[in-house]
């Protein structure tokens, strides 16, 4: 793919922007002890077409990235198949120009697409993340390319990701997750906030048969149509999150159904929910104004990656 000639100049404005140095340390890769430093990211978001202002966010997405819990050296070198995904928080996304409404999973505008791919290069070009080398995918899906969503903070009632997880409202922030692709699912047929939660219920419950039965962080994606019937039924984050832990979960021996009844062995009635508690959930509030649509992004290997603010 095409890519912006890294110049002096343009490295330096990024590096300007953030208020780094070029050998400034942003971490180390926990499993190959590799080092991130600035200019490295900075090389790599000007390549990708990122401007100055997108450069901090791509920061904060690799100082999350690096933390143990995330796992990255996994998620890079798995036959799974998963992506990064960004999902930004807080004033920064109006100052960039991140939109959270139509398309927000594709390209929806150059902030979130730059941003997504800044990650993808830097992840090639410093830890060798090139399909048959680290990266082992069996297919790997087109978030690789890019997978960056602002959160539609302006038209909910509910509390941003970021603030959910701990940040204090008002700042800006990133949430990185080990994700697979979206799985769209749709419900024009009811304005009943279960109905509308036992569509995403159901599509977890796929993907647990489908193809990973063990709990994790669950993101799911939530547009203005169906927003609006849970929030003025007076459902929250949380309430959502309960009821998705207490119905999104499978019996082991379900797997027989699926062709996979040869694991099922004397653990057919073993219970595993896709959350291990209602705080695995990542709600996310984004999407286009009209239509009944969703979607159920699933996370790689169960609970051994964790989501990171």
């Amino acid at each position: 793919m095409p890519i912006v000639p890294p110049t002096e100049a343009a490295v330096r404005a990024c590096l300007d922007w953030a208020v780094m140095d070029p050998d400034q340390l942003v971490g180390i890769e926990p499993v190959r002890e590799l080092a991130i430093t600035a200019e490295k990211l900075a090389i790599n978001a000007v390549m990708a077409g990122c401007l100055p202002m997108h450069f901090p966010v791509v920061v904060a997405a690799w100082q999350a990235m690096l933390k143990d819990e995330f796992l990255l050296h996994g998620i890079s070198s798995s036959t799974g198949g998963c992506a990064v995904l960004v999902v930004l928080n807080g004033p920064i996304r109006l100052e960039i120009g991140a939109s959270g409404t139509f398309n927000a999973l594709g390209n929806s505008d150059r902030a979130t697409s730059v941003i997504g791919r800044s990650i993808r290069l830097a992840l090639i070009n410093l830890m060798d993340v090139r399909p048959g080398s680290i990266d082992r995918s069996t297919l790997g899906h087109p978030g690789k390319f890019s997978y960056c969503v602002a959160e539609d903070e302006e038209d909910m009632t509910w509390e941003p990701l970021s603030v959910v997880r701990g940040v204090p409202e008002g700042l800006s922030a990133v949430t990185v997750f080990a994700a697979m692709a979206p799985r769209q699912v749709m419900n024009e047929w009811s304005t009943d906030p279960k109905d509308i939660l036992e569509t995403f219920a159901a599509e977890m419950r796929a993907n647990q048969l489908h193809y990973s039965i063990y709990g994790g962080n669950y993101t799911i994606v939530i547009p203005k149509q169906l927003r609006d019937h849970l929030q003025a039924a007076g459902w929250t984050k949380r309430t959502i999150a309960e009821f998705l832990h207490e119905r999104a979960r499978v019996r082991r021996g379900e797997w027989a159904n699926v062709g996979k009844g040869a694991v099922v062995r004397d653990r057919a009635d073993k219970v595993f929910p896709a959350l291990g508690s209602p705080d695995d959930l990542l709600g996310v509030a984004a999407g286009g104004p009209a239509g009944g649509f969703g979607a159920v992004i699933a996370p790689w290997r169960g609970s051994k990656t964790r989501a990171v603010t």
